[in-house]
């Protein structure tokens, strides 16, 4: 039996590169440890797609992102990673000087902020 799991990274697929930089770390602040490609044998191997794919990898000291770059847009319903921000106001500002929609959701009083990458990723974001 494992005794102690912890998270190694978070994968993502976006659509564009240098809209993934905006986001990740313009918006985020991580940085960009390195960029890999996965070639067609190994993305088919693990994936079951036969495509080469471009992957970068962002992080900080508390997490890790590698970042797919595939054109083909999925579906996203109900996916979403929660992050923690220092301060949701200046979080807010950062989006929209980038151009990025939060979404503001009313929930018992409080109020839930969410925000789609370039990609149509969700993500919560809550205040420490």
């Amino acid at each position: 039996m494992v005794k102690e799991t912890f998270l190694n990274h978070i994968a993502l697929q976006c659509s564009d590169s240098e809209k993934a930089s905006i986001f990740f770390n313009k918006i985020l602040g991580l940085k960009l440890e390195k960029k890999f490609v996965v070639s067609k044998d190994l993305s088919e191997d693990i994936f079951g797609v036969f495509q080469e794919v471009e992957v970068y990898v962002y992080s900080n000291n508390n997490m890790k992102f590698e970042v797919f770059i595939n054109q083909n847009k999925e579906n996203h319903v109900y996916e979403h990673l929660c992050l923690e921000v220092e301060s949701k106001k200046d979080f807010i500002e950062s989006c929209n000087n980038y151009g990025l929609k939060t979404i503001i959701v009313k929930k018992n009083g409080k109020d839930l902020l969410f925000v789609k990458d370039f990609s149509g990723n969700l993500f919560e974001i809550k205040e420490k």
